[in-house]
């Protein structure tokens, strides 16, 4: 381990974090909204502690190793809600410390949980600072990171594959790590721009098409309006929404490679995309006949809009709603909040184990059954018709057993901390998902203001490490990290 090459670099990612706040101070300033002392006052802060950082670790080395790749990875999502919070600090003085940090880690995160109410008279540059840190945290500060230190002499190879998902650990889209991270930002940027506009001429004001497109792309539920999308009532925005959380679900490395090659064909060999549209689609349906079966809705058309709109939302870790879902029968949003465990694809901006290990988790399923019937036969497990090594699913049945874990570990913690039952277990389902929205306490019609500080560390912890897809962090806090 090398600490001091890390914290030069994590001196880096800070001061390009203080360039971030540039774009809600420019638009303060143009409003005239009164935020734009918080902001100046944020960049200083944050820009002086990564030049001092800097300075003080400026003889360390810059290569980083594969540990240090993970240990930065970690410190710079432990530590960048600190300072993305501190404008909401100084702008709300209420605003305690522990909820201002949850606030800023459920951004960057891109999970969409919040603690605030009264959104709709929020000034409408902090709303969309809000928003703009889930358009960050969905692709990944370190991506962008990466493309931007070769230009300073860093290498950025571990970087990437500390902070970016299975499968893309191991794929190069382009011969150099930083073009693939340009490659990758190139059509997060481009879609971004045409969620904006799509939302706009659907009906949105173009600051809300600003903010809602940062948030859709992001998959993360943060909104302007305290009432999400009940506030239009428009099914024409609703229907915006769902087209772009169903293409920011999809691996963006497949969309790199659909542009690129300038064909379909990336998203008929993609393992996870073909699959994830029909759970969703057939989830969806499944979802509006039972509220028209339960008499929630009179007609299927209803129920169809509604289903379609939350499934969708909760399925992609987005967390948006045009209804309070925590009134439907039970079945429903507990159902949604199973799909958010795993079905958004690897490399997307959503959360959850991701389809692709779900994928190998069902087919090992079967496998077992058939090695049982037959203990000599050589069956392995397949995707896109190629054999998936025993390697990687033993990685991902530990995976699983860690995920799982975790939450009822969570669960248990809310709970012991006097959390109801439906609460403590929602909230760590759309915590360690990145969801947003749970049941009960934590419903689409609340908020998580309703928990103790205890419960919002805990909360806060349980989005970090499903953001780092609970390896990444667990294993800095492991004994064995530490050794040479």
């Amino acid at each position: 381990m090398r600490p001091y090459a890390v914290l030069h670099l994590l001196s880096m990612v800070l001061m390009l974090f203080a360039g971030c706040m540039l774009l809600p101070l420019a638009f303060s300033l143009g409003l005239g909204d009164g935020v734009h002392a918080a902001y100046a006052q944020a960049i200083g802060v944050t820009f002086f502690c990564g030049i001092a950082l800097w300075w003080l670790t400026r003889r360390a080395g810059r290569e980083l190793r594969v540990r240090d790749g993970f240990l930065l990875v970690s410190l710079v999502w432990t530590v960048l809600p600190a300072f993305a919070a501190l404008p909401l600090m100084m702008q709300l003085p209420a605003l305690s410390f522990t909820d201002a940090y949850f606030e800023a880690a459920s951004g960057l995160t891109a999970s969409g949980a919040t603690v605030l109410s009264g959104l709709d008279h929020l000034p409408p540059s902090l709303n969309l600072w809000r928003g703009f840190m889930i358009w960050l945290g969905g692709m990944g500060v370190i991506v962008l990171a990466v493309a931007i230190m070769p230009l300073l002499g860093v290498g950025g190879s571990q970087l990437f594959k500390a902070e970016t998902p299975t499968p893309m650990k191991d794929t190069k889209l382009t011969p150099r790590i930083a073009e693939t991270a340009k490659g990758l930002w190139l059509v997060y940027v481009v879609l971004t721009a045409a969620c904006g506009l799509a939302y706009y001429l659907a009906g949105m004001t173009w600051l809300d098409a600003v903010m809602h497109a940062f948030t859709t792309l992001g998959l993360g539920g943060f909104s302007t309006h305290d009432a999400s999308y009940a506030y239009w009532n428009s099914p024409r925005i609703e229907a915006v929404a769902i087209v772009f959380m169903l293409i920011a679900a999809i691996n963006f490395a497949t969309h790199f490679l659909a542009w690129h090659r300038r064909s379909l064909r990336a998203y008929r060999v993609d393992p996870e995309a073909k699959v994830f549209l029909m759970v969703v689609v057939a989830s969806v349906l499944g979802i509006a006949a039972y509220l028209v079966w339960t008499g929630v809705h009179p007609d299927f058309g209803t129920a169809l809009r509604y289903a379609a709109f939350n499934v969708v939302s909760i399925a992609t870790t987005t967390g948006y709603a045009n209804t309070d879902f925590n009134l439907w029968p039970i079945f429903a949003p507990l159902f949604m909040l199973f799909l958010c465990s795993f079905a958004s694809c690897s490399g997307s901006t959503g959360s959850g184990i991701k389809m692709i290990r779900a994928r190998i988790l069902f087919k090992q399923v079967f496998r077992e059954f058939v090695r049982i019937i037959h203990p000599r036969i050589y069956n392995p497990v397949k995707l896109s018709g190629k054999p998936v090594e025993n390697n990687v699913v033993f990685a991902v049945l530990a995976y699983a057993f860690v995920y799982i874990s975790c939450i009822a570990i969570f669960t248990l913690v809310l709970t012991l901390s006097g959390a109801d039952v439906v609460t403590a277990f929602s909230a760590a389902v759309a915590s360690i998902n990145n969801t947003g929205p749970g049941l009960g306490q934590v419903g689409p019609a609340s908020n998580y203001a309703v928990l103790n500080d205890f419960q919002t560390w805990v909360c806060s912890f349980a989005m970090l490490l499903g953001r780092l897809e609970l390896f990444t962090l667990l294993l800095v806090l492991t004994p064995a990290f530490w050794r040479k």
